[in-house]
């Protein structure tokens, strides 16, 4: 279920149709471009690379997602955000708030 409390501008639309179009592998390079246009540490950066890590364990790249996870887990946590799921990606590409 999509986090009530985050919004679904931050996520790159073009990300979340490619996704839900079963394209991960082009959603994971526009989540990285994405994410990789933050700042390192910021609140939309722990988020993208939140999602990156887990479209990286999707297609079996469970090092990498693990990894990414880790580092976004931690900043998020302690930015006292949410942490968002594949969820969130999908219900931004159905038009939906994430």
């Amino acid at each position: 279920m999509a986090h009530p409390d985050l919004t679904d501008d931050w996520i790159p639309l073009a990300a979340a149709q490619a996704f839900a179009a079963g394209d991960e592998h082009h959603a994971r390079t526009l989540l990285a471009r994405a994410r990789d246009a933050q700042r390192p540490g910021s609140l939309n950066w722990a988020r993208l690379e939140r999602l990156y890590g887990l479209v990286s364990i999707h297609v079996l790249r469970e090092v990498e997602g693990t990894f990414a996870l880790e580092r976004s887990d931690a900043a998020l946590l302690r930015l006292g955000a949410e942490l968002p799921t594949l969820d969130d990606l999908e219900a931004r590409a159905g038009g939906e708030s994430a």
